[in-house]
């Protein structure tokens, strides 16, 4: 046997970056060469569980008898051949014999002695990989993947390894075709049935031919206790799903594939029980032999969803009663006002229903949404509409945002939303009180604008409310003065939403607060 240790002057490495990254810098390859390359990588967990072997992704390199692994897989069905990883190694000389036949010959390479990697004897196979022309016809070899086999631990195979390696090999002479893996639909991700989930195999007819005991499991919690092989799985599909429809798509996604199609994954419903497929087509050399079908029991999991979907729907009820609450207690408190002869209490009523009507502000949008946060940005400009409406003042000011709060956290929303009412509504109150005599009816006092601006920087949002009016106060304690609202607003910024808050006379004329939240996980309480 060959041996390959470590320092084999044969071997070098480059810094390790991304598969894109290295096809880049080392080869030639187009940019649909390094996607196809992208979804091999995708998919080839599959092929490395069925082979009982490592998968390593060799790409020749420019103006050099070499190549470099760009992607590295292991099995989970077997014992890993390398301990190190691979990716970055660029493999020159007669270590890569295997490597040049096949991306020359465009073959398959099997045959060879084995080979030592420092204490593990492995075998050596050697896979062309091809991308397929627009028109369907088998391109020429881009790249080669190697099929690294630990033989430590060599036995007598079962037959359930015979059907894996056989369909392992089904797999690699598509792959060496261009025809694996299929493409993927859209919206799908990487969480599809494995090998160890179950695996069935089909023939050219639809019926099983082999299927693994997780496979059978599967089944069985379907209600079909009988053994799968011999049976029809399309037309065993009808029968077991709950849903008739669900169960004509499952068995059409098994006919698409004998047919040489990738159909998307289905998800079947009996007894209570939930089982995701998946049906790839098996074309060795582009002749239709039969299906491969992987399959997972997902009943827990649908379970889980159901709960959480539950759990979500019964939040966004609660916002929806708080928030029906606060209007209530914002309409009495708003019929109380009316009744009181007091002007200093009216006021002081009516300043509490804007200050409840901002609270439930926050809870209708949580009402609305699918998880404890809120678009801000909607909220803030509803609640300077209001402030500038039923401000107790003769000149009309424009409200201005700049910038945007982007989603917040409820529990930041709901104590900030406050701290913007009372920032507002000072601004344009004791910004722009009213004057002793009315204007002229038509006229209209030019200039008066307050202006709300948000930003993020290293995870805190930074606020300023800005008004052109006629500024501070020379008196004014930034601490301790103000009224009922700044208090309010002082114990909301450095209470609730852990910040600060500063107010001071703007250079230009004016008054400016400024307010600092970081956005990091709130404290426990």
């Amino acid at each position: 046997m060959a041996d390959r240790a470590g320092c084999d002057p044969a071997w070098q490495a480059v810094e390790v970056s991304t598969l894109r990254e290295l096809a880049e810098e080392h080869t030639q390859l187009r940019p649909a060469d390094v996607d196809h390359l992208h979804r091999i990588a995708g998919d080839w967990q599959l092929l490395s569980d069925l082979s009982f072997a490592d998968l390593l992704l060799w790409v020749p390199v420019d103006g050099d008898e070499s190549f470099l692994c760009v992607a590295q897989v292991r099995p989970t069905t077997a014992p890993t051949a390398y301990l190190d990883d691979q990716v970055g190694r660029i493999v020159g000389g007669p270590e890569v014999a295997h490597l040049t036949i096949a991306y020359s010959q465009g073959r398959i390479w099997r045959e060879g002695d084995p080979v030592w990697y420092g204490d593990v004897p492995a075998r050596h196979e050697a896979i062309p990989v091809r991308l397929r022309t627009a028109d369907g016809e088998a391109g020429e070899v881009i790249a080669v993947v190697g099929r690294d086999t630990n033989l430590s631990t060599a036995r007598t195979p079962s037959q359930l390894e015979l059907n894996y390696l056989t369909t392992a090999d089904d797999l690699a002479q598509m792959l060496a075709d261009g025809t694996f893996p299929p493409p993927r639909h859209p919206g799908e991700t990487t969480s599809a049935p494995r090998v160890g989930d179950g695996l069935v195999r089909l023939d050219a007819s639809g019926k099983v031919t082999y299927a693994s005991p997780n496979a059978q499991s599967a089944y069985r919690r379907l209600g079909f206790a009988s053994h799968l092989v011999g049976e029809d799985l399309a037309v065993l599909h009808r029968r077991l799903a709950t849903d008739p429809l669900e169960g004509t798509d499952a068995a059409n996604g098994i006919l698409a594939a004998l047919r040489g199609e990738a159909p998307p994954r289905r998800e079947i419903d009996a007894r209570g029980a939930t089982m995701l497929t998946r049906a790839l087509p098996l074309m060795p050399a582009g002749v239709p032999i039969g299906a491969l079908v992987l399959v997972r029991d997902i009943t827990e999991v649908r379970r889980r969803d159901r709960a959480l979907i539950t759990k979500d729907a019964t939040i966004r009820e609660i916002h929806h009663r708080v928030k029906n609450n606060l209007q209530t207690v914002a309409a009495l408190l708003r019929l109380q006002a009316r009744r009181v002869g007091i002007p200093a209490a009216r006021a002081a009523l009516e300043e509490s229903v804007r200050r409840v009507a901002s609270i439930a502000l926050v809870h209708e949008t949580l009402s609305m949404s699918s998880d404890e946060a809120v678009e801000f940005d909607g909220i803030v400009d509803r609640v300077a509409r209001a402030a500038a409406e039923v401000a107790a003042t003769d000149t009309p000011v424009r409200m201005r945002r700049e910038g945007s709060f982007g989603v917040l956290p409820a529990e930041i929303a709901t104590s900030l939303v406050m701290v913007l009412n009372e920032l507002l509504l000072n601004a344009v109150e004791h910004g722009f009180p009213p004057s002793d005599s009315a204007p002229e009816p038509g006229t209209v006092s030019a200039g008066a604008e307050v202006v709300v601006s948000a930003h993020r920087f290293r995870k805190q949002l930074h606020v300023t409310v800005d008004d052109n009016g006629r500024g501070l106060p020379a008196d004014f304690d930034a601490e301790r003065g103000g009224n009922l609202g700044l208090q309010i607003v002082r114990a909301l910024a450095t209470g609730e939403l852990r910040g600060s808050i500063e107010l001071r006379n703007r250079a230009g004329g004016g008054t400016e607060a400024v307010l600092v939240v970081p956005l990091a996980a709130p404290r426990p309480r």
